[in-house]
Protein backbone atom coordinates (compact mmCIF):
# COMPACT_ATOMS: atom_id res chain seq x y z
CA UNK A 1 0.00 0.00 0.00
CA UNK A 2 0.85 3.66 -0.37
CA UNK A 3 2.68 5.06 2.86
CA UNK A 4 0.84 8.50 1.83
CA UNK A 5 -2.53 7.13 1.80
CA UNK A 6 -2.24 4.79 5.63
CA UNK A 7 -1.02 8.23 7.04
CA UNK A 8 -3.64 10.66 5.03
CA UNK A 9 -6.61 9.53 7.46
CA UNK A 10 -8.29 8.28 4.50
CA UNK A 11 -7.36 4.67 5.10
CA UNK A 12 -8.91 4.78 8.60
CA UNK A 13 -11.94 5.62 6.66
CA UNK A 14 -11.79 2.97 3.83
CA UNK A 15 -13.52 -0.79 4.65
CA UNK A 16 -16.33 -2.23 7.23
CA UNK A 17 -17.11 -0.85 10.70
CA UNK A 18 -15.74 -3.86 12.58
CA UNK A 19 -13.05 -4.86 9.86
CA UNK A 20 -9.81 -3.56 9.56
CA UNK A 21 -9.10 -0.43 6.85
CA UNK A 22 -8.68 -1.06 3.29
CA UNK A 23 -6.14 -0.07 0.75
CA UNK A 24 -8.17 1.61 -2.16
CA UNK A 25 -7.19 1.43 -5.46
CA UNK A 26 -4.90 3.60 -7.31
CA UNK A 27 -2.63 5.88 -5.43
CA UNK A 28 -5.02 9.08 -4.96
CA UNK A 29 -3.43 9.58 -1.38
CA UNK A 30 0.50 10.15 -3.53
CA UNK A 31 -0.99 12.29 -6.98
CA UNK A 32 -2.67 14.89 -3.61
CA UNK A 33 1.04 14.75 -1.96
CA UNK A 34 2.26 15.37 -5.73
CA UNK A 35 0.01 18.61 -6.19
CA UNK A 36 1.09 19.70 -3.12
CA UNK A 37 4.61 19.72 -4.09
CA UNK A 38 3.96 21.43 -7.09
CA UNK A 39 2.32 24.10 -5.05
CA UNK A 40 5.56 24.49 -2.58
CA UNK A 41 7.64 24.75 -5.53
CA UNK A 42 5.89 28.74 -5.79
CA UNK A 43 7.09 29.53 -1.52
CA UNK A 44 9.20 29.00 1.02
CA UNK A 45 7.94 30.83 3.55
CA UNK A 46 4.30 29.36 4.02
CA UNK A 47 3.51 26.14 5.61
CA UNK A 48 1.12 24.16 3.34
CA UNK A 49 -0.96 21.16 4.56
CA UNK A 50 0.06 17.83 4.10
CA UNK A 51 -1.89 14.82 2.73
CA UNK A 52 -4.05 14.89 5.94
CA UNK A 53 -6.05 17.07 3.98
CA UNK A 54 -8.05 13.88 3.01
CA UNK A 55 -9.61 13.11 6.43
CA UNK A 56 -9.94 17.14 7.83
CA UNK A 57 -13.27 16.83 8.07
CA UNK A 58 -13.54 13.20 9.23
CA UNK A 59 -11.55 14.37 12.08
CA UNK A 60 -13.43 17.30 12.66
CA UNK A 61 -17.06 15.79 12.58
CA UNK A 62 -15.94 12.51 13.58
CA UNK A 63 -16.71 10.40 11.30
CA UNK A 64 -15.54 6.63 10.86
CA UNK A 65 -15.64 3.49 8.21
CA UNK A 66 -19.17 2.71 7.23
CA UNK A 67 -18.51 0.20 4.34
CA UNK A 68 -21.03 0.49 1.57
CA UNK A 69 -22.37 3.69 3.48
CA UNK A 70 -20.53 6.85 2.91
CA UNK A 71 -18.36 8.28 5.67
CA UNK A 72 -21.08 11.49 5.78
CA UNK A 73 -24.19 9.39 5.33
CA UNK A 74 -25.48 10.63 2.15
CA UNK A 75 -24.84 7.87 0.22
CA UNK A 76 -25.13 4.08 -0.76
CA UNK A 77 -23.34 1.06 -2.54
CA UNK A 78 -26.18 -0.63 -3.97
CA UNK A 79 -26.11 -4.00 -5.91
CA UNK A 80 -27.44 -3.99 -9.60
CA UNK A 81 -28.41 -6.88 -11.66
CA UNK A 82 -24.58 -6.64 -13.32
CA UNK A 83 -22.53 -5.33 -10.46
CA UNK A 84 -22.90 -2.18 -8.35
CA UNK A 85 -23.63 1.53 -8.36
CA UNK A 86 -23.37 4.13 -5.70
CA UNK A 87 -25.91 6.85 -5.50
CA UNK A 88 -26.09 10.20 -3.69
CA UNK A 89 -29.36 11.42 -1.86
CA UNK A 90 -27.72 14.64 -0.35
CA UNK A 91 -30.45 16.94 -0.42
CA UNK A 92 -33.53 17.01 0.81
CA UNK A 93 -35.20 17.58 -2.85
CA UNK A 94 -32.95 13.87 -3.78
CA UNK A 95 -35.19 12.59 -1.38
CA UNK A 96 -38.30 13.50 -2.16
CA UNK A 97 -37.72 12.74 -6.15
CA UNK A 98 -36.98 8.45 -5.35
CA UNK A 99 -41.33 7.82 -6.03
CA UNK A 100 -40.05 9.50 -9.05
CA UNK A 101 -37.26 7.36 -9.47
CA UNK A 102 -38.84 4.19 -8.49
CA UNK A 103 -42.38 4.95 -9.91
CA UNK A 104 -43.91 3.94 -6.93
CA UNK A 105 -45.19 5.53 -3.80
CA UNK A 106 -42.24 4.77 -0.74
CA UNK A 107 -43.96 3.93 2.39
CA UNK A 108 -40.73 2.71 3.91
CA UNK A 109 -37.22 3.36 4.36
CA UNK A 110 -36.03 5.24 1.31
CA UNK A 111 -33.09 3.79 0.76
CA UNK A 112 -34.96 0.21 1.24
CA UNK A 113 -36.70 1.23 -2.07
CA UNK A 114 -34.07 2.79 -3.88
CA UNK A 115 -32.46 -0.78 -3.29
CA UNK A 116 -34.99 -2.92 -4.40
CA UNK A 117 -35.27 -1.12 -7.35
CA UNK A 118 -32.09 -1.27 -8.38
CA UNK A 119 -31.39 -5.12 -7.83
CA UNK A 120 -33.10 -5.39 -10.92
CA UNK A 121 -31.44 -3.36 -13.42
CA UNK A 122 -28.09 -2.80 -14.73
CA UNK A 123 -25.40 0.03 -13.81
CA UNK A 124 -26.50 1.75 -17.15
CA UNK A 125 -30.09 1.91 -16.89
CA UNK A 126 -29.46 2.87 -12.87
CA UNK A 127 -27.74 6.12 -14.07
CA UNK A 128 -29.44 6.46 -16.84
CA UNK A 129 -32.52 7.10 -15.05
CA UNK A 130 -30.99 9.07 -12.05
CA UNK A 131 -28.96 11.48 -14.16
CA UNK A 132 -32.41 12.35 -16.06
CA UNK A 133 -33.62 13.11 -12.40
CA UNK A 134 -30.94 15.27 -11.51
CA UNK A 135 -29.68 12.54 -8.94
CA UNK A 136 -25.98 11.52 -8.59
CA UNK A 137 -25.13 8.11 -9.27
CA UNK A 138 -22.11 6.53 -10.93
CA UNK A 139 -21.96 2.71 -11.64
CA UNK A 140 -18.65 1.33 -10.36
CA UNK A 141 -16.64 -0.53 -12.73
CA UNK A 142 -15.19 -3.64 -11.82
CA UNK A 143 -11.52 -2.50 -11.88
CA UNK A 144 -9.93 1.35 -12.60
CA UNK A 145 -10.73 2.14 -16.34
CA UNK A 146 -7.96 3.56 -18.23
CA UNK A 147 -8.36 6.03 -21.00
CA UNK A 148 -10.65 9.31 -21.30
CA UNK A 149 -9.90 12.80 -21.04
CA UNK A 150 -7.28 13.93 -18.66
CA UNK A 151 -8.33 15.20 -15.40
CA UNK A 152 -7.39 18.40 -16.39
CA UNK A 153 -7.84 19.84 -19.62
CA UNK A 154 -6.14 23.62 -20.35
CA UNK A 155 -7.08 25.77 -23.21
CA UNK A 156 -5.33 28.99 -23.76
CA UNK A 157 -6.35 32.27 -24.97
CA UNK A 158 -4.29 35.18 -26.68
CA UNK A 159 -3.62 37.29 -23.85
CA UNK A 160 -2.23 37.66 -20.34
CA UNK A 161 -2.75 37.72 -17.25
CA UNK A 162 -2.04 41.46 -15.63
CA UNK A 163 -1.55 39.57 -12.27
CA UNK A 164 0.47 42.14 -10.12
CA UNK A 165 2.45 40.79 -6.88
CA UNK A 166 -0.69 39.32 -4.94
CA UNK A 167 -3.30 37.65 -7.08
CA UNK A 168 -6.88 38.27 -6.80
CA UNK A 169 -9.17 35.01 -6.96
CA UNK A 170 -12.31 35.23 -7.47
CA UNK A 171 -14.28 32.00 -5.54
CA UNK A 172 -17.81 31.16 -6.59
CA UNK A 173 -17.66 27.65 -6.07
CA UNK A 174 -18.82 25.85 -2.85
CA UNK A 175 -18.99 22.83 -0.51
CA UNK A 176 -15.11 21.47 -0.69
CA UNK A 177 -13.14 21.24 -3.99
CA UNK A 178 -13.85 24.65 -4.81
CA UNK A 179 -13.05 25.82 -1.82
CA UNK A 180 -10.04 23.87 -1.01
CA UNK A 181 -8.45 24.77 -4.49
CA UNK A 182 -8.93 28.35 -3.60
CA UNK A 183 -7.77 27.96 0.36
CA UNK A 184 -4.37 26.74 -1.53
CA UNK A 185 -4.10 29.71 -3.56
CA UNK A 186 -4.89 31.63 -0.34
CA UNK A 187 -2.12 30.16 1.97
CA UNK A 188 0.23 31.18 -1.26
CA UNK A 189 -0.36 34.63 -0.66
CA UNK A 190 -3.75 34.99 -3.15
CA UNK A 191 -6.11 37.72 -2.26
CA UNK A 192 -9.03 35.33 -2.15
CA UNK A 193 -12.61 37.07 -2.13
CA UNK A 194 -15.49 34.55 -1.96
CA UNK A 195 -18.50 35.35 -3.71
CA UNK A 196 -22.05 34.19 -2.51
CA UNK A 197 -25.57 35.29 -3.71
CA UNK A 198 -27.49 35.72 -0.66
CA UNK A 199 -30.62 33.81 -1.60
CA UNK A 200 -27.85 30.49 -2.31
CA UNK A 201 -25.11 30.49 0.17
CA UNK A 202 -22.66 27.76 0.29
CA UNK A 203 -24.01 25.45 1.59
CA UNK A 204 -21.36 24.08 3.83
CA UNK A 205 -21.94 27.16 5.85
CA UNK A 206 -24.70 25.33 7.87
CA UNK A 207 -22.72 22.38 8.12
CA UNK A 208 -19.76 21.80 10.01
CA UNK A 209 -18.44 25.78 11.47
CA UNK A 210 -14.97 24.48 11.96
CA UNK A 211 -14.68 22.75 8.82
CA UNK A 212 -15.76 25.93 7.25
CA UNK A 213 -13.83 28.15 9.32
CA UNK A 214 -10.59 26.28 8.55
CA UNK A 215 -11.29 26.33 4.26
CA UNK A 216 -12.64 29.77 4.63
CA UNK A 217 -10.67 31.84 7.34
CA UNK A 218 -8.32 34.88 5.98
CA UNK A 219 -10.95 35.25 2.43
CA UNK A 220 -13.28 37.94 2.47
CA UNK A 221 -17.06 37.20 1.89
CA UNK A 222 -18.86 39.42 -0.61
CA UNK A 223 -22.80 39.08 -1.48
CA UNK A 224 -24.51 39.96 -4.58
CA UNK A 225 -27.81 39.45 -6.28
CA UNK A 226 -26.51 37.53 -9.57
CA UNK A 227 -31.25 37.68 -10.09
CA UNK A 228 -30.64 41.53 -10.66
CA UNK A 229 -29.38 43.63 -13.24
CA UNK A 230 -27.75 45.40 -10.70
CA UNK A 231 -25.60 42.90 -8.88
CA UNK A 232 -25.18 41.12 -12.51
CA UNK A 233 -23.26 44.22 -13.28
CA UNK A 234 -21.44 44.35 -10.20
CA UNK A 235 -20.59 40.25 -10.83
CA UNK A 236 -18.93 40.97 -14.23
CA UNK A 237 -16.81 44.20 -13.10
CA UNK A 238 -15.82 42.18 -10.08
CA UNK A 239 -14.64 38.97 -12.78
CA UNK A 240 -12.80 41.23 -14.95
CA UNK A 241 -10.41 42.81 -12.22
CA UNK A 242 -10.07 39.07 -11.18
CA UNK A 243 -6.84 37.21 -12.06
CA UNK A 244 -8.74 34.13 -11.73
CA UNK A 245 -12.46 32.75 -11.68
CA UNK A 246 -12.43 29.55 -9.69
CA UNK A 247 -16.46 27.91 -10.50
CA UNK A 248 -18.39 24.83 -9.98
CA UNK A 249 -21.62 25.44 -11.43
CA UNK A 250 -22.83 24.63 -14.58
CA UNK A 251 -22.19 26.57 -17.82
CA UNK A 252 -25.49 27.55 -18.47
CA UNK A 253 -26.09 28.22 -14.87
CA UNK A 254 -23.67 31.07 -15.13
CA UNK A 255 -24.60 32.34 -18.69
CA UNK A 256 -28.01 33.38 -16.65
CA UNK A 257 -25.99 35.51 -14.79
CA UNK A 258 -24.65 36.72 -18.18
CA UNK A 259 -21.05 35.58 -17.56
CA UNK A 260 -18.94 33.24 -20.55
CA UNK A 261 -15.99 31.33 -19.44
CA UNK A 262 -14.92 31.62 -22.91
CA UNK A 263 -15.29 35.39 -23.05
CA UNK A 264 -13.58 35.76 -19.84
CA UNK A 265 -10.73 34.33 -20.80
CA UNK A 266 -10.57 36.39 -23.87
CA UNK A 267 -10.87 39.51 -21.94
CA UNK A 268 -7.40 38.42 -19.96
CA UNK A 269 -8.84 37.03 -16.63
CA UNK A 270 -8.32 33.17 -16.39
CA UNK A 271 -10.76 30.51 -15.46
CA UNK A 272 -11.19 27.50 -13.43
CA UNK A 273 -13.84 25.32 -13.73
CA UNK A 274 -14.60 21.82 -11.60
CA UNK A 275 -17.31 19.89 -12.68
CA UNK A 276 -18.01 16.07 -12.03
CA UNK A 277 -17.62 15.09 -15.13
CA UNK A 278 -16.35 17.88 -17.22
CA UNK A 279 -17.75 21.31 -19.12
CA UNK A 280 -18.84 18.78 -22.09
CA UNK A 281 -20.91 16.68 -19.48
CA UNK A 282 -22.77 19.85 -17.40
CA UNK A 283 -25.87 17.94 -17.46
CA UNK A 284 -24.68 15.29 -14.57
CA UNK A 285 -24.57 15.60 -11.41
CA UNK A 286 -22.23 14.01 -9.00
CA UNK A 287 -20.67 14.49 -5.64
CA UNK A 288 -17.53 13.70 -3.87
CA UNK A 289 -18.08 9.70 -2.94
CA UNK A 290 -20.28 8.25 -6.43
CA UNK A 291 -17.70 10.53 -8.39
CA UNK A 292 -15.06 8.52 -6.67
CA UNK A 293 -16.49 5.64 -6.66
CA UNK A 294 -17.73 5.67 -10.09
CA UNK A 295 -13.90 6.53 -11.27
CA UNK A 296 -13.39 3.14 -9.46
CA UNK A 297 -11.76 4.53 -6.10
CA UNK A 298 -13.09 2.24 -3.71
CA UNK A 299 -11.79 -0.83 -1.80
CA UNK A 300 -12.95 -4.13 -2.29
CA UNK A 301 -12.96 -7.36 0.27
CA UNK A 302 -15.19 -11.01 -0.33
CA UNK A 303 -18.45 -9.08 0.04
CA UNK A 304 -18.05 -6.64 -2.84
CA UNK A 305 -16.69 -2.87 -2.82
CA UNK A 306 -16.80 -0.41 0.07
CA UNK A 307 -15.97 3.43 -0.02
CA UNK A 308 -12.57 4.66 0.12
CA UNK A 309 -11.79 8.14 2.03
CA UNK A 310 -14.45 10.94 3.12
CA UNK A 311 -16.08 12.29 -0.40
CA UNK A 312 -12.76 11.54 -1.75
CA UNK A 313 -13.35 12.97 -4.90
CA UNK A 314 -13.40 16.37 -3.61
CA UNK A 315 -10.02 17.02 -1.66
CA UNK A 316 -8.64 15.01 -4.20
CA UNK A 317 -9.75 17.66 -7.28
CA UNK A 318 -9.23 20.59 -4.52
CA UNK A 319 -5.50 20.06 -4.71
CA UNK A 320 -5.12 18.81 -8.46
CA UNK A 321 -6.86 22.32 -8.75
CA UNK A 322 -4.91 24.59 -7.20
CA UNK A 323 -1.62 23.38 -8.24
CA UNK A 324 -3.22 23.54 -12.03
CA UNK A 325 -4.60 27.41 -10.90
CA UNK A 326 -1.16 27.98 -9.82
CA UNK A 327 0.79 27.07 -12.62
CA UNK A 328 -1.62 29.04 -14.78
CA UNK A 329 -1.33 32.15 -13.24
CA UNK A 330 2.57 32.04 -13.18
CA UNK A 331 2.69 31.72 -16.75
CA UNK A 332 1.09 34.59 -16.85
CA UNK A 333 -1.55 33.24 -19.70
CA UNK A 334 -5.25 33.29 -19.67
CA UNK A 335 -6.65 30.27 -19.75
CA UNK A 336 -9.91 28.19 -19.14
CA UNK A 337 -8.96 25.18 -16.77
CA UNK A 338 -11.55 22.43 -17.38
CA UNK A 339 -11.15 20.29 -14.00
CA UNK A 340 -13.30 17.36 -14.06
CA UNK A 341 -13.67 15.25 -10.56
CA UNK A 342 -14.11 12.11 -12.48
CA UNK A 343 -11.34 12.15 -14.26
CA UNK A 344 -9.09 13.50 -11.88
CA UNK A 345 -10.63 10.56 -9.52
CA UNK A 346 -9.99 8.06 -12.57
CA UNK A 347 -6.29 9.29 -13.11
CA UNK A 348 -5.75 8.37 -9.30
CA UNK A 349 -7.57 5.15 -9.62
CA UNK A 350 -5.03 3.84 -12.39
CA UNK A 351 -2.22 5.28 -10.62
CA UNK A 352 0.27 2.65 -9.62
CA UNK A 353 1.55 2.95 -5.92
CA UNK A 354 4.66 1.83 -3.91
CA UNK A 355 4.05 -1.50 -2.24
CA UNK A 356 4.62 -1.53 1.34
CA UNK A 357 2.62 -2.38 4.70
CA UNK A 358 1.81 0.80 6.78
CA UNK A 359 -0.64 1.17 9.79
CA UNK A 360 -3.58 3.30 9.24
CA UNK A 361 -3.26 6.81 11.26
CA UNK A 362 -6.44 8.50 12.03
CA UNK A 363 -7.57 11.88 10.41
CA UNK A 364 -6.25 14.83 11.88
CA UNK A 365 -7.27 18.18 11.24
CA UNK A 366 -4.88 21.39 11.56
CA UNK A 367 -5.30 23.80 14.43
CA UNK A 368 -8.67 25.47 13.76
CA UNK A 369 -8.37 29.55 12.86
CA UNK A 370 -10.48 32.34 14.00
CA UNK A 371 -13.67 32.28 12.29
CA UNK A 372 -14.11 33.46 8.53
CA UNK A 373 -15.65 36.28 7.54
CA UNK A 374 -19.55 36.27 7.97
CA UNK A 375 -22.03 36.25 4.45
CA UNK A 376 -21.40 39.43 2.66
CA UNK A 377 -19.67 40.95 5.47
CA UNK A 378 -16.78 42.62 3.26
CA UNK A 379 -19.04 43.63 0.43
CA UNK A 380 -18.25 47.32 0.20
CA UNK A 381 -14.40 46.57 1.41
CA UNK A 382 -13.95 44.49 -1.69
CA UNK A 383 -15.88 46.66 -3.98
CA UNK A 384 -13.93 49.81 -2.99
CA UNK A 385 -10.67 47.75 -3.26
CA UNK A 386 -11.48 45.62 -6.34
CA UNK A 387 -13.11 48.38 -8.23
CA UNK A 388 -11.77 51.68 -6.55
CA UNK A 389 -14.91 53.17 -5.25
Amino acid sequence: MSEAWARSGAMWLTGRATRPPLVAAGDPAGVVERALARLRRRTTDVALPDVGVLGERAALVGLGRRGVVTAGGAGRLLRTADGWVALSLTRPSDVDLVPALTERAVADDPWQAVARWCAHRTRDQVVERTALLGLAAAGVPDRPETGGRPGVVRREGDHTVAAGARWRVLDLSSLWAGPLCAHLLGLLGADVVKLESPMRPDGARSGHAGFYDLLHHGHRSAALDPGSAAGRTLLRRLVARADLVIEASRPRALRRWGLDADDVVAAGTAWLSITAYGREQEHRVGFGDDVAAGAGLVAWDEQGPVFAGDALADPLTGAVAAAAAAECLARGRAALVDVSMHDVARESAAAQSVAGEHRAARPRSRPLPAPASSLGSDTGAVVADWLGR
